[in-house]
């Protein structure tokens, strides 16, 4: 039975200043997880405490919901790879951020401290059914709150949105 525990509330991500660095192991974090040690609610949670609602409204939890399961997984999908012991792990292949990105280009950040990056991670996923698997790549859109952003906490940049649908991807 998959575990129910949750990440710490606390848990906030990665405390840097770096928009490159949070998004890259947001990036990561979305495609790495081990069904053998970690229930699907634990695997939800733990980007899901990273990321923070804007005071707008204009990122949901149900954008980090549909987003989430656009990597691949859900409550059914983890279930059925948790029988067969599935895990999956990533690394990092490539990050461009704001200006290397041609539609950030086109459409920039409405504030000053909001930046983007697409990371591309190798993906590879894994189960005691396989007798090899073949790593893949994905990209992954994240998108950084940084001081000096009024709505960013002081001290470090925050998670405010990651697309994984194609339609999202900013390239």
């Amino acid at each position: 039975m998959p575990s129910t525990t949750v990440a710490p509330k606390h848990d906030h991500g990665p405390q840097t200043l770096d928009h490159r660095a949070l998004s890259e192991s947001t990036a990561i974090a979305l495609y790495t997880w081990d069904t053998r040690t970690s229930g699907y609610t634990e695997i939800y949670a733990r980007v899901r405490g990273w990321w923070m609602v804007l005071e707008d409204g204009s990122n949901p939890l149900s954008v980090y919901t549909a987003q989430f399961e656009g990597t691949g997984i859900d409550a059914a999908a983890f279930a059925q790879l948790t029988s067969r012991q599935a895990h999956r792990s990533s690394n990092l292949v490539q990050t461009k951020c704001d200006a290397e990105l041609a539609n950030f280009v086109v459409h920039p950040a409405p504030w000053e401290g909001l930046h983007v990056c697409t990371v591309t991670v190798s993906v590879t996923d894994r189960s005691t059914s396989d007798t090899g698997s073949a790593p893949y790549a994905v990209p992954v859109s994240v998108v950084a709150n940084c001081p000096p952003a009024a709505s960013a906490p002081g001290d470090r940049c925050a998670l405010v949105a990651f697309y994984t649908d194609a339609s999202r991807i900013v390239y």
